[in-house]
C-alpha cells in the first residue's frame, strides 16, 4: 500500500472539490502541500490530491464528470 498521486491543483477550491467527490465515494485520500501552496501562493507550489495506489482506478473514475 503506496500513496500515489492522482491530481494537481493550483486552486484550493478546485482540490477541495475533488476530495470531498472522493469522500462521498468514500474513497480516501489526502491532500499535500495544500497549506503551503495558500502561504505561497497557488500558482508557485501544487496541492497533490493521493490516493492509495489501489484505489487509483477507482479514484480517477470518481472525479470523471
Amino acid at each position: 500500500m503506496a500513496l500515489v498521486e492522482l491530481a494537481r491543483y493550483y486552486d484550493s477550491f478546485a482540490a477541495g472539490i475533488a476530495k470531498a467527490r472522493l469522500d462521498d465515494a468514500e474513497i480516501g485520500s489526502v491532500l499535500f502541500d495544500f497549506e503551503t501552496a495558500n502561504f505561497w501562493g497557488s500558482m508557485t507550489i501544487p496541492i497533490r490530491l493521493m490516493v492509495l495506489d489501489e484505489d487509483l482506478h477507482e479514484a480517477a473514475e470518481a472525479l470523471k464528470d
